[in-house]
């Protein structure tokens, strides 16, 4: 019962008027569309917002944090998630995407570059509006 890949990644959000509109962004460029974008269900509360993006091969959610734990907020090497990582098709993905990123006025973690993990392993780091940390990375085949 080997797992075939990961189904989907759920990313918590405290500004939704300013991740949503990130979200949407990130997602149109990487070729992914909302498949549900609604207030209350399938999130827990009823005035919660969450959308379900879905592109050829790949899923992500960006639900809201419930009032109480907008207090929170996201630290690098804390428990719970470090980062995530969408795979590009090519190097110059890696690029494009980083152009975009750029414009949109995210945070660029690490500009688009080589490292030594597995021969050819290229990418970019950047964050979203919360400080949540995203990969952009080529592996070759």
């Amino acid at each position: 019962m080997a797992a075939k890949g990961i189904h989907h990644i759920g990313i918590t959000v405290n500004d939704w008027n300013k991740s949503a509109p990130f979200y949407h962004a990130l997602a149109k460029a990487l070729g992914a569309k909302p498949l549900i974008e609604n207030q209350g269900a399938p999130h827990r509360r009823d005035d919660g917002q969450v959308i379900i993006f879905a592109g050829d091969d790949f899923m992500f959610s960006v639900w809201e944090a419930f009032t109480e734990n907008q207090s929170n907020t996201f630290k690098d090497y804390n428990v719970g998630l470090h980062h995530f990582a969408f795979h590009a098709g090519s190097r110059d993905d890696v690029d494009s995407l980083y152009e975009q990123m750029k414009a949109l006025g995210c945070e660029i973690v690490d500009a688009p570059q080589e490292y030594d993990y597995v021969p050819g392993y290229y990418a970019v780091f950047f964050r979203d509006p919360e400080g949540i940390r995203i990969e952009y990375a080529y592996v070759p085949a």
